[in-house]
């Protein structure tokens, strides 16, 4: 994920506007997502599963409109029509590490159970938790933790971003648990196509969450497909975001990532890939992150149909 996007809007007097206006927009989820368990009542259970093709997107889609709490999250998730989610871990960790009622902090079993109990919300409102992005501890313990909330929470993977360094140190981790380390690329980091990219080397549980847009703009307008093809048995996500070959992000359709492509080889192979939208273009004047998402859905809907 690139930070500038999320200033970039502030970056002028009139950018500031629409964020304030989109903020305020956005208000009106986080309001309504407070109470998750009245949801079910107001919006019917999601299905973003589309011919085999399990499309969701990854929590920090939602950024920068007041939306920071795992039910006002999950409230967003449903207006869009998502079941699947690649969860931050800012929700995740206000969830499971809110002091109790005597304003005790939560132990570690505690918190592990709380994950548990974030998983049924979820679940039962109709959206499933395929990934998490929680940055990892410095200790053993801590690590450790991290992979416990992903099994928790029924994560396949855990995604963070590319690093021979912690490919090496979480691979034992990984084969333990039985979870997938999902490596993020950026511009300048994408997985190697000459030869078996070395970072798989580390384990067998170490993967890639491909980010397909920053391919695009890396390497100056190479498709994305080659790399789905090659390393497919080892992707779990796809990051999906259309961007240019100068490195313009824009409304799915109008950059030269080729999404409907990507999607329908997703859709003819049956492989078990998630497709994540990550929302990073900007956000059209009176419009907020909630319907830019949805319109991101319906997007990867026509495309699957």
């Amino acid at each position: 994920m690139n930070k500038n996007t999320i200033i970039d809007g502030l970056r002028t007097r009139r950018g500031f506007l629409r964020g304030a206006a989109a903020t305020a927009a956005c208000a009106v989820v986080a309001r309504h997502g407070l109470a998750a368990k009245e949801a079910p009542k107001a919006i019917a259970k999601p299905n973003s599963v589309i011919n085999g093709v399990r499309i969701g997107c990854i929590s920090y889609s939602y950024r920068g409109c007041g939306i920071d709490t795992a039910e006002q999250t999950l409230s967003a998730l449903r207006q869009d029509g998502l079941s699947e989610v690649e969860l931050m871990g800012g929700p995740i960790l206000r969830y499971i590490r809110s002091a109790g009622k005597d304003g005790s902090k939560p132990s570690t079993e505690q918190q592990i159970a709380r994950c548990a109990d974030l998983r049924k919300m979820y679940n039962d409102a109709g959206v499933n938790i395929h990934l998490h992005k929680m940055r990892f501890g410095k200790s053993d313990e801590e690590v450790d933790f991290s992979f416990r909330v992903a099994k928790a929470l029924g994560c396949v993977g855990i995604t963070l971003e590319r690093s021979l360094n912690w490919a090496k140190r979480l691979a034992p981790f990984a084969e333990k648990h039985k979870i997938w380390i999902a490596f993020h690329n950026h511009t300048n980091n994408y997985p190697i196509m000459d030869k078996l990219d070395p970072i798989l080397d580390c384990g067998k549980y170490i993967g890639f969450n491909f980010d397909t847009g920053h391919y695009v703009a890396g390497t100056k307008g190479k498709s994305p497909i080659p790399v789905i093809e090659k390393y497919h048995d080892r992707i779990v996500s796809l990051h999906l975001k259309d961007r240019t070959a100068k490195g313009g992000n824009l409304p799915f359709g109008q950059g030269e990532t080729p999404l409907k492509e990507m999607l329908q080889l997703l859709k003819k192979e049956k492989w078990p890939i998630y497709g994540d939208i990550e929302l990073e273009y900007r956000i059209p004047k009176g419009s907020t992150p909630v319907a830019e998402v949805a319109k991101c859905m319906e997007y990867c809907r026509e495309a699957l149909a």
